[in-house]
């Protein structure tokens, strides 16, 4: 279980005289074992913040959260060991192929050399990426390196995944196996966040949803839930018409 409570985090102005930025203020949710909350917003809104935050990449002005119940303040390193991360920047090593970065980033996640070997060529089979294992990743589409990524985050098999934008530079089919992995990870009972720009695909995979605009979250409940307050038939528009309300 993810439980986030009031979570805020500012950035000091680059220049002096400038102002400071808060890009998430005092955000609320929990996300349960066997669920995917989705974290929706524009560009800018707060959401990879969010995310940043919950990894442990940065640390909160205020508040806190919880990763199964680990204190993303006092507990960081027990976080990290629970944890699977798809970021926006895929920091995938060019020189090494991706054989060979899943067998590391394995290791660093303690698990023996059968069965890295044995997720790996899992991972490969189900992502189509069989004929790129042992080409160096300096050569591959920005594409093949965003599977590179997805696979990385799920080599341990964690049992919480924190994925923004995992499916950014995908294909159709790609895209698709990527959507099954999650919906497997949740019916394993993993607690999964996750953001989209593509609402379709948030429909699909998502249990519950809390959009964010500046910083705040405006509204949290299921898709059902807020399509019924909207009186609208496409998720898209509920989204669209919640960003115009919170923007007056």
């Amino acid at each position: 279980m993810i439980e986030v409570l009031d979570l805020t985090k500012r950035f000091r102005p680059v220049r002096r005289g400038g102002r400071e930025v808060a890009a998430v203020r005092e955000v609320s949710f929990v996300a349960r074992p066997g669920e995917v909350f989705g974290l929706l917003g524009e560009n800018g809104a707060g959401k990879t913040t969010t995310l940043r935050l919950l990894s442990t990449i940065l640390a909160p002005t205020s508040g806190t959260a919880t990763v199964m119940g680990h204190d993303i303040v006092k507990e960081p390193e027990k976080v990290r060991r629970v944890i699977g991360v798809v970021a926006t920047d895929t920091g995938v090593y060019d020189r090494l192929t991706p054989r060979e970065i899943l067998r590391y980033f394995g290791q660093l996640n303690d698990m023996d050399r059968p069965a890295i070997e044995r997720r790996t060529s899992e991972l490969f089979r189900r992502l189509g990426m069989d004929e790129y294992a042992d080409r160096r990743a300096g050569q591959l589409s920005q594409g093949t390196k965003q599977k590179i990524h997805v696979a990385r985050a799920m080599i341990s098999d964690p049992p919480v995944l924190l994925l923004d934008e995992p499916t950014a530079g995908l294909d159709v089919t790609s895209s698709r196996a990527v959507e099954e992995f999650i919906l497997e990870a949740k019916g394993q009972g993993k607690t999964i966040v996750f953001s989209s720009h593509i609402m379709s695909q948030v429909e699909k995979v998502c249990d519950r949803v809390a959009i964010i605009h500046q910083g705040s979250i405006l509204v949290e409940g299921t898709i059902s839930e807020l399509k019924g307050h909207q009186a609208a038939a496409r998720f898209e528009d509920v989204f669209v018409r919640l960003l115009g309300e919170g923007s007056r």
